[in-house]
């Protein structure tokens, strides 16, 4: 017993020092973070009436959900088998206590802040980032001229405020400079080349401010984080960084009609039914496209084209609505099972191919909800999407 102990004590003082020294890999940091959980409507919330003031205030944590974070609740998220957490975050969008210089508010950085420890006292791998933020950027990125060489300070200095907040931080925090860059259905070149300008950007300022930052793992976004833009304009045009420390974010939301889809429209209905084995005789909502084949023709795509030439892949949302079912011929445990194996099967194949899945949750307790975990009482909200992670979690062999 002594043996082992002393051997535990000799681990864990390697790892202290390896994570110090900020040697591990982008692709050895992304293996310790599956699978991931989004404190999603947190410190991303608020109004983008308040972007570059300070009227969002610390009570913006609350705005769109109804419970202020705990190191409880951070405890319990890792619990359940979550080794990584994303935390979306607004800086400009209300949190602005200077316009003219940008300067980020002392009391907001402070939360942002006391969180992250949270997240890291709890054992688990933290990333932050620049979310919506009220849309001055991320609904701009086709911009150009003065308004871009605007954005690009102001990206800039938010940036710099952080980094230094941050840099002491071991390889434990990554920082994502985006969230959903959108960009035209069809990008036109202007609008790609403006994006991976403005995550060069992002990354020389982190790497200027020194510390653990020199180093430290960071996340670009493909056009508005969708698969196929990222492959097509991104794959092999990747913006660069000394350290060879980045990952690729994309997220996954499909397809739409079983995912968001609120109401039956002329040009198709909602899909209630997801997996060929839980279609339903007769119901008009069986899933017709974006099944398990397409699942697995997306994420394949990013495993050979990012992760498989040394580009970690970050899937930084993934999810679908749980709905209540009525009607003739509709069956409320075939959506279940829907729900349930098409999260297994997500987080299955996302574990396979060696990509990073963070499963989007928003502490709404009612429906349609995405909701996992219930922050309020610290229990499972939805078994059915818990069960199908485990499962995963539990079958799934790394190739």
């Amino acid at each position: 017993m002594k043996k082992v102990f002393l051997f535990l004590m000799t681990a864990l003082a390697w790892n202290a020092h390896a994570q110090s020294a900020m040697e591990l890999t982008a692709a050895e940091v992304a293996a310790k973070m599956i699978p991931g959980w989004n404190l999603g409507n947190t410190l991303e919330a608020g109004d983008n009436t308040h972007n570059f003031t300070n009227k969002g205030g610390l009570d913006a944590e609350t705005a769109w959900q109804d419970t202020r974070t705990t190191q409880e609740i951070i405890n319990y998220v890792r619990s359940q088998g979550f080794r990584s957490i994303r935390i979306p975050c607004a800086w400009v969008m209300g949190h602005i206590s200077d316009p003219v210089s940008n300067t980020i508010d002392s009391a907001w950085m402070a939360r942002v802040k006391e969180i992250v420890d949270y997240s890291l006292k709890a054992g688990l791998y933290v990333v932050i980032n620049q979310h919506w933020d009220g849309g001055w950027l991320e609904n701009n990125i086709d911009k150009t001229g003065t308004a871009r060489t605007n954005n690009m300070a102001i990206l800039q200095r938010c940036w710099e405020q952080i980094a230094e907040t941050f840099k002491d931080y071991d390889e434990r925090l990554l920082f994502a400079g985006l969230n959903e860059p959108n960009s035209e259905d069809n990008p036109k070149d202007t609008t790609i080349q403006n994006l991976i300008d403005y995550e060069q950007k992002f990354i020389d300022v982190v790497r200027a401010s020194g510390g653990n930052n020199a180093k430290r793992v960071l996340i670009v976004q493909g056009p508005s984080t969708n698969i196929d833009k990222t492959c097509q304009y991104m794959a092999g045009k990747m913006p660069t960084d000394p350290a060879g420390r980045l990952m690729v974010e994309v997220h996954y939301y499909a397809p739409w009609n079983f995912w968001g889809m609120e109401k039956d429209e002329s040009w198709g209905n909602m899909f209630y039914y997801w997996g060929t084995e839980n279609h339903v005789c007769g119901s008009k909502h069986n899933a017709t496209h974006g099944e398990e084949d397409y699942m697995e023709e997306q994420l394949e795509k990013m495993r050979t084209q990012f992760a498989e030439k040394g580009i970690p892949v970050y899937i930084g949302e993934f999810g679908a609505n749980w709905r209540t079912i009525t009607g003739a011929y509709e069956r409320q445990e075939k959506h279940d099972s829907s729900l349930q194996y098409h999260y297994k099967t997500f987080m299955k194949k996302c574990i396979q191919k060696g990509l990073v899945p963070v499963i989007w949750d928003t502490n709404y307790r009612g429906m349609p909800s995405m909701t996992i975990i219930n922050r309020k009482d610290l229990n499972i909200y939805n078994e059915y999407m818990m069960k199908g992670l485990r499962e995963a979690m539990e079958e799934a062999v790394v190739r």
